[in-house]
């Protein structure tokens, strides 16, 4: 008797480090070809020229990991099996993965948190103020009884 493996429970996609394209992923033979490039090109990965099939990441050297790993997580919360290395499992990262925010951005923000709390905002001043009556109109008004008639 011949062990045939049953092709629904293959992998939808599989990641890996390819020591020439850096992070790339692949989609099993019976995925729709379209399919997979949609998917894995909003993943922020392209298509490897003259290797169909192979997707590599975009800029691997600007947080290439955790962008992988991102990818992979995400594919797995849509429902799709995917198999890669240890390496790039989000299960097995120490740290969840996470944006790297420069220190720039962080004391930016950090600064406009201590303004916002120290300041009320204009909005919240005109809404607490009482309401005045509204100026005049430009122009003369017209005087009670010398309207037109009719």
């Amino acid at each position: 008797m011949t062990s045939r493996k049953d092709p629904s429970l293959s992998d939808h996609f599989r990641f890996r480090h390819h020591p020439e394209h850096g992070f790339v992923a692949t989609a099993a033979p019976s995925f729709t070809p379209h399919l997979a490039e949609w998917f894995l090109v909003r993943e922020q990965f392209e298509p490897v020229p003259f290797s169909p099939g192979l997707y590599r990441l975009t800029e691997p050297n600007r947080d290439g990991l955790r962008r992988t790993r991102q990818a992979v997580h995400d594919l797995r919360n849509l429902g799709y099996r995917v198999r890669d290395d240890s390496a790039l499992d989000p299960t097995h990262a120490s740290v969840p993965p996470q944006p790297t925010a420069s220190i720039d951005l962080a004391e930016r923000r950090s600064r406009i948190a201590r303004a916002a709390a120290v300041r009320p905002s204009r909005i919240t001043a005109l809404a607490n103020a009482t309401p005045s009556a509204p100026p005049p109109a430009a122009g003369k008004a017209p005087a009670a009884g010398q309207g037109r008639s009719r």
